[in-house]
């Protein structure tokens, strides 16, 4: 898998705008390669829905498949790249936007749900690893330029941690959030 990131363009940022996908894309990511059958299990669609979003996935180059893997029945998908990044203020047109605000809210969702979860497993982590987690927030009073600059900030930091192949090491969520304050800033 590529270590790098892809940034979509708005054309291949339209199979991310549904939460299966999204889910999807980070099964493969996490637990490296799988059939539209074991992504069905997982997922509690059908194959042939899954099939039809690992297609989706696919045509926009978010996930190729793995050739080293299954047989002539069997057809393994991989994640092609580690990460997604997106511009929040790209797009130049109306639908470019839409296209944008609607990836948005599939992230949401799955990021909503798998928030959902750490706070309900949180009780059955083992006890190194309870105080890894944390859920905090800060209201500051920042202008746009102040704003983009912590953003910047933050990303490159996320940039220097190199993962570590240690037995004691897991997946770890890091989910950054930055937004204006909602209905506290007014729109144009």
């Amino acid at each position: 898998m590529d270590l790098t990131s892809i940034t979509p363009t708005p054309e291949q940022l339209k199979a991310l705008t549904h939460p299966v996908r999204v889910r999807m894309l980070g099964l493969l990511r996490i637990d490296g390669p799988a059939t539209a059958t074991t992504l069905a299990v997982r997922l509690g669609l059908n194959t042939g829905a899954t099939s039809y979003h690992l297609r989706q996935l696919a045509q926009r180059g978010f996930v190729v498949e793995d050739t080293e893997r299954g047989n002539g029945r069997d057809r393994w998908w991989r994640a092609a790249h580690r990460y997604t990044t997106t511009d929040t203020a790209s797009g130049s047109t109306p639908e470019e936007r839409d296209t944008m605000d609607s990836y948005l809210q599939s992230v949401v969702v799955v990021m909503t749900e798998r928030l959902q979860r750490s706070v309900e497993e949180l009780p059955t982590l083992p006890e190194e690893w309870r105080p890894t987690t944390t859920y905090s927030d800060w209201v500051l009073r920042l202008t746009p330029a102040r704003a983009q600059r912590l953003v910047d900030h933050l990303m490159s930091e996320m940039d220097t941690v190199e993962e570590e192949d240690d037995d004691a090491a897991a997946p770890y969520v890091v989910q950054v959030s930055a937004f204006p304050y909602p209905g506290k800033v007014s729109g144009s």
